[in-house]
């Protein structure tokens, strides 16, 4: 190990190629931005929408929408962790490519839940196969799998929100992820599915050690088990593939944090000092969920105030200077949103409320409405 990195110097190096030291300049695709975050995560598509719009200039909810629904520059698919993303469209080979290739973890379902591996593949063949063309409901898109494969995807047996669920849709985020299902428009209240433009996947060990090199860009120095965690994939694995890469001279090791980390060979700049401001991040933001160490992130009492057991996302963070120091949430009627912010052990200069003030005002630009600061208590707990 040759550089040591400081946590300031990683925060603030992560922070610039997020977009969050400037924001992307007017005009700056929106697929770009969402490329430089390696997806926004969008169970909360609202969320994604100010994920997105703070960091780029003069961006609102209606941009990202016409990316996804329009231009389709945008698909809203099953990423990382197996949850909910948007992804840029041109990307889709790569994403496809590396998450097919990661070794499945352990089956939590109970046997006569469980699908086989020559079932599973049934069903994303029959969800691809049903959806070519067209946009169907989830109920819809059950009765064509049920057809194309037989009784048994039917089973009502997957334990889900107090119900039972179909037993196909337990693969349901791996037909998303090998391109064969993304997210249509609704139909009124309904979600709806349909098939993503046609994207030959990349090769998986290929798409890999692509991918290990985006997210070192984005967010390294980092681990191999930081990157396990990030994609929710086995860290024995990680390692495996991190050892790999290193061999080829594709990463090289750094002194991070008194410890080991990684970044991509040759990118060992990193900017002076630490990042100054304020920056309003929502739920599921892909920094808050990505960036590691979390205990350095989330310094202090921030641990147990701004995650929900350890887990990041659950609640919208306030970064001070590249670490958080609050939590906020807003609450719209009609055409204004009231944002109020929790600081963390800290009291509101005048300057510090000046810049919360400016990042509600943003806040709200993106979601179309007036926004209103307050200062106090958050009462609403985090998200599931």
């Amino acid at each position: 190990m040759t550089r040591a990195i400081t946590w300031d110097e990683a925060s603030a190096r992560r922070l610039e190629r997020q977009f969050l030291t400037r924001p992307a300049v007017p005009g700056t695709p929106v697929a770009e931005v969402v490329g430089a975050m390696l997806g926004a995560h969008a169970q909360v598509l609202s969320a994604a929408e100010v994920s997105v719009g703070v960091r780029a200039a003069g961006v609102t909810r209606a941009e990202v929408r016409a990316a996804l629904w329009e231009d389709r520059s945008l698909v809203k698919t099953f990423g990382p962790r197996g949850t909910v993303h948007l992804l840029p469209t041109a990307e889709l080979p790569l994403w496809c490519g590396a998450l097919t290739a990661i070794p499945t973890g352990h089956n939590a379902f109970a046997p006569d839940v469980r699908v086989t591996p020559e079932q599973a593949e049934q069903i994303v063949a029959a969800i691809g196969d049903a959806l070519d063309g067209v946009c169907l409901t989830v109920e819809e898109l059950g009765e064509e799998v049920v057809a194309r494969t037989g009784p048994w995807a039917g089973d009502l047996v997957m334990p889900a929100f107090q119900d039972l669920w179909p037993r196909w849709r337990q693969v349901m985020h791996r037909a998303g992820q090998s391109g064969a299902l993304c997210f249509g428009p609704n139909r009124g209240r309904k979600v709806t599915y349909t098939r993503p433009p046609s994207a030959t996947p990349i090769p998986g060990a290929t798409a890999l050690r692509e991918l290990v090199r985006r997210y070192l860009h984005a967010y390294g120095p980092a681990t191999p088990q930081h990157f396990a965690k990030w994609l929710a994939a086995p860290a024995g694995w990680a390692v495996s593939l991190f050892t790999e890469l290193a061999g080829a001279g594709e990463i090289e090791e750094v002194a991070f944090e008194e410890a080991a980390g990684w970044v991509v060979a040759g990118d060992t700049g990193f900017p002076d000092g630490r990042v100054r401001g304020v920056r309003l991040l929502p739920y599921f933001d892909a920094y808050a969920i990505a960036a590691q160490p979390r205990e350095s992130l989330f310094p202090g009492e921030a641990y147990r105030r701004a995650l929900a057991g350890g887990q990041a996302g659950n609640f919208p963070v306030v970064l001070v200077d590249g670490r958080v120091a609050g939590v906020w949430h807003q609450r719209r009627q009609g055409r204004r949103t009231t944002v109020t912010v929790e600081l963390i052990g800290r009291r509101p200069t005048a300057r510090l409320e000046q810049e919360l003030g400016e990042q509600a005002e943003r806040v709200g630009e993106v979601l179309e409405a007036k926004a209103e600061l307050v200062v106090g208590e958050v009462t609403v707990g985090p998200h599931a």
